[in-house]
């Protein structure tokens, strides 16, 4: 049987998306043998490879506030400790080591000093990983591993994680990319900050979709009006994503049998 993998971008709580792509795959009978994940990807993909159910997911979702999994940092490396996303993992995941994982799970993180990219995956501390794969620059403090490297977020090196799923075994690839669609939400930035912002969001984009061609599926969900902060609009994130992976279902039942023959 060939071994279908799922590889979840990054894009903040745009990351909601991943979770209706999940359903609609589910109920459209469509199996996820492996599983990689970046950033907010890496929080839906290891929920995912805990065995948590989808709906058991969404639940959690709906107890997720930025209260819940940051919290003010005295360190001069970041703005936010992501301790609380730690307590928040252990507390609320079935599974929270690799070795304990119902599916193989990859947690793409980046080398703070070299930009290389960190996969996390096979053994060792889920909630770590996660932390890791989630740590904003200058927003979160970096997690130091057992090696002494800082690790940031995986978006400064893989923005989408579909090598790692290749590296799991996977035979088909089902690429979901919350960033690739843009942010009209933006506008025409008028200052500083805003042209910074947009700017960063291009470039990361850009990197993103460069990483589409190990992917024998992409999914993106059409989400540019949304922020990446937009936590309230986790329903309609939900939804979208739903919408946008049931528009692929039957190429992606194509590419499986494909896989087979």
């Amino acid at each position: 049987m060939a071994k279908v993998g799922i590889a979840l971008s990054g894009g903040g709580a745009r990351g909601f998306a991943h979770v209706g792509v999940l359903k609609a795959l589910v109920e459209n009978d469509i199996a996820i043998d492996l599983v990689s994940g970046v950033s907010a990807g890496s929080f839906v993909g290891g929920a995912l490879a805990a065995g948590m159910t989808i709906d058991e997911i969404v639940e959690l979702g709906e107890k997720i506030s930025w209260r819940r999994v940051a919290g003010f940092s005295y360190s001069p490396r970041g703005l936010l400790s992501s301790a609380s996303m730690g307590t928040f993992i252990e507390k609320n995941f079935p599974a929270t080591r690799f070795e304990d994982l119902k599916l193989p799970f990859a947690a793409v993180a980046c080398d703070l000093e070299t930009g290389d990219e960190v996969v996390l995956r096979d053994a060792g501390d889920l909630a770590f990983a996660i932390r890791a794969s989630c740590a904003i620059p200058g927003v979160f403090v970096p997690m130091i591993d057992e090696h002494g490297r800082s690790l940031i977020d995986g978006g400064a090196a893989t923005p989408m994680p579909t090598r790692a799923v290749k590296k799991l075994g996977a035979d088909v690839v089902i690429a979901v990319d919350v960033v690739s669609c843009g942010s009209t939400f933006w506008g025409t930035p008028s200052t500083l900050v805003g042209t910074f912002f947009q700017s960063a969001m291009h470039m990361i984009r850009s990197a993103s979709k460069n990483h589409h061609y190990r992917a024998d599926i992409v999914i993106e969900p059409q989400i540019a009006h949304i922020r990446p902060d937009a936590i309230a609009k986790r329903d309609e994130l939900i939804e979208l994503g739903e919408q946008a992976a049931l528009e692929k279902i039957e190429a992606i039942k194509r590419a499986i049998d494909i896989a087979q023959t």
